[in-house]
């Protein structure tokens, strides 16, 4: 398979130029850092040329990549399968069933993708053999030293004896890479500054709140976006709690997610905001980087960022790949601009009155059951549309796990499609169905 058969499954045609120095680097007997901002594409960067090293007659894994979150191993696991190679990819991470893992490895993947806890794990439990790993991807390495990984991620590079290419890549300069990468003679591709077209497609705004409330100005700042896609940024979970009361007091529809909440309801929020059920997230920095996000039109700084690192990070959910964005710091009286602010922003009026956002026009139903009950895309697809009775542009994006799946349906269809498909089985199966609260 070409690289144009599979640029075709991203509706891209091309490789941008990050992407591009990223291929030619893999053909060098060299191992590679690469920076690059959040946005720019480094998931597919790294993952086009990785298929060139694999080998269908080996039976074993071969490409290792650590990630510092599950959401990111999740998004690299699908944006590996959506590529369409036929080599298979797991994934493995803490708060994922370790069984389920476990019979997963029971046919080895020829890329394994997890947190550094749970690669961990199944070393030293054996349930994994390493010995034929050849390329080794640290993913958001920055993140993953913030988090604390280090010995983890020290003990697994020292079990792999067998490695030809070292990947690290991150959003921001490395002050200086540890040794227990084993990196060396390493090629640094660095697009932090060269990425002319992705920084100027930013716009940053000022929104300076008369009076102390803050929280009001925010509401009014929202509503004057419509019904477009924003991200607001906090710097606690008590402000994205307090946010999301107000919003509900409103009856605004959105969406809230920090590391408080289970690990499914974290899923749902993602799920429902890729598949257009909300328009509006309030997040901490978990958000940040490191997650299969869809483009944002709109990024607001509710709290200031504490250092230059965050600051990128958050406005990486927009103007990405080239495309516009606009970034919002709301700032109190006492507020002042960020030291490491390279631009200074346009301030904007927030308008007189409220207006409330309308809900999107699509929601999300649940289905008890995904891949591990052999329960596929095509199979919901054929439900949907024969016994739902969904016209072409009512069925939208359709989401599979392990044990549920969930499907976006135009809002005015999805109580009739309910009534429609109460009793209706899947693979001969009854199956509870129903709004994705």
């Amino acid at each position: 398979m070409n690289y144009s058969t599979i640029l075709s499954h991203f509706n891209i045609t091309s490789l941008n130029e990050m992407q591009q120095a990223v291929s030619d680097a893999f053909q060098k007997p060299n191992d590679i850092v690469l920076i690059s901002p959040t946005g720019s594409g480094k998931t597919l960067a790294f993952l086009l040329p990785t298929l060139q090293l694999l080998n269908n007659s080996k039976p074993e894994i071969q490409v290792l990549i650590i990630v510092p979150t599950r959401e990111l191993a999740q998004q690299i696991e699908q944006v590996f399968k959506k590529m369409g190679s036929g080599f298979k990819i797991n994934c493995c991470y803490g708060g994922h069933s370790v069984k389920i893992e476990e019979n997963n490895f029971q046919h080895p993947p020829a890329v394994l993708v997890g947190t550094p806890g749970r690669i961990e794990h199944h070393i030293r439990r054996k349930n994994i053999n390493i010995r034929e790993v050849h390329t080794l991807i640290l993913d958001e390495f920055d993140k993953s030293l913030e988090a604390g990984f280090q010995n983890e991620m020290s003990f697994i590079i020292y079990q792999l004896k067998n490695l030809d290419k070292r990947v690290l890549t991150s959003a921001t300069p490395l002050k200086g890479i540890p040794e227990f990468t084993g990196i060396k003679n390493k090629a640094e591709l660095n697009f932090t500054t060269e990425h002319k077209e992705l920084k100027s497609a930013l716009q940053i705004k000022s929104v300076r709140v008369s009076g102390d409330d803050k929280l009001e100005a925010l509401m009014l700042l929202i509503g004057k976006f419509g019904e477009s896609s924003t991200i607001v940024f906090c710097n606690h979970r008590d402000a994205v709690d307090r946010i999301s009361e107000q919003l509900t007091i409103h009856k605004i529809h959105h969406g809230f997610y920090h590391g408080g909440l289970e690990q499914i309801d974290r899923e749902k929020t993602l799920i429902k905001l890729r598949n257009g059920s909300i328009n509006l997230l309030i997040t901490t920095d978990l958000a940040s980087r490191g997650l299969d996000i869809p483009e944002i039109e709109f990024v607001i700084h509710y709290q200031l960022p504490n250092t230059k690192d965050i600051l990128i990070h958050r406005n990486g959910r927009t103007a990405r790949m080239n495309a516009g964005g606009t970034a919002y710091l709301l700032l109190d009286e006492k507020d002042h601009l960020p030291p490491f602010l390279e631009t200074t922003p346009e301030n904007e009026s927030l308008p007189d009155k409220l207006v409330i956002r309308k809900p999107s026009s699509w929601k999300t139903l649940y289905i008890a059951a995904g891949k591990k009950d052999k329960i596929n895309k095509m199979d919901i697809v054929g439900m949907l549309m024969h016994k739902g009775k969904l016209q072409n542009g009512e069925l939208g994006k359709i989401e599979v796990l392990d044990h549920s799946s969930y499907a976006a349906i135009k809002s005015d269809k999805i109580e009739k499609v309910l009534a429609n498909i109460q009793n209706e089985k899947i693979k001969n199966k009854k199956i509870k169905i129903g709004l994705a609260q």
